[in-house]
């Protein structure tokens, strides 16, 4: 495992930051990322702005694939990383409740496993680093430590991107990004005390409520603290 780890740093240190466009710099990433994630058939990169996911680098169609189905429906393991700062894991894509239209789809297109890492902030991207496997209970927890290795890595790159061609409005999209996680976490928070639930049954509870009421995740969170109502329940 040391040794695995070793090569994995070896060759994030190796990808060159300066000089090039961001996208150049993630697709060679998300390729170090599935190599150093045996189990990961597919790999992604999402980013978010203005709470729209989209995809920045990959490497395997099914990844892309899987990404796109979420982002259709404004919801999924990926989009929800990024959004709540958490690392999702999902052991078995039909069995899984948390996403059931997204699962139930995915599944179609061959996908039986995921695992969804968010980057540290940096700048005012948030997003995720995402794995995909066409057998169920594909990834462990050696892949979770592995992938936010990479996660960590790409926050770098994003930052250094930004850092060199900064838009007007990024201080805002961070501020948006962080005001989002926080009203998530007051909500999941409220939750746990209302029903004597984990924070991941928390956010399961949340998650159902945007996708049954087709609302945005961060709203019907914002709704749950101003008036103590989880919308649909």
């Amino acid at each position: 495992m040391t040794e695995n780890f070793g090569a994995l740093h070896q060759e994030l240190a190796g990808v060159v930051l300066v000089g090039r466009e961001l996208s150049e710099v993630l697709n060679e990433i998300v390729r170090i990322s599935r190599r150093a994630i045996p189990a990961a058939e597919a790999s992604s990169i999402t980013l978010i702005r203005d709470d729209r996911g989209f995809t920045v680098a990959y490497d395997g169609q099914i990844a892309m694939d899987a990404d796109e189905l979420q982002y259709e429906r404004g919801h999924g393991p990926c989009l929800d990383a990024g959004r709540s700062g958490e690392v999702f894991l999902v052991a078995d894509m039909r069995a899984d409740e948390r996403w059931p239209d997204y699962g139930k789809h995915a599944s179609a297109l061959g996908v039986a496993s995921s695992l969804s890492i968010p980057p540290p902030f940096q700048g005012a991207t948030i997003g995720a680093l995402n794995n995909y496997a066409t057998r169920p209970g594909a990834f462990g927890d050696a892949d979770v430590t592995a992938a936010e290795e990479v996660a960590a890595f790409v926050a770098i790159a994003v930052a250094n991107a930004e850092a060199t061609s900064r838009a007007t409005d990024d201080v805002a999209n961070m501020r948006r990004a962080m005001e989002s996680r926080s009203v998530i976490e007051q909500a999941k928070g409220i939750l746990m005390e209302r029903y004597k639930v984990t924070a991941e049954q928390a956010f399961t509870l949340l998650t159902h409520a945007s996708q049954r009421s087709n609302v945005k995740l961060r709203d019907v969170a914002e709704e749950l603290t101003s008036t103590g109502v989880l919308r649909g329940s």
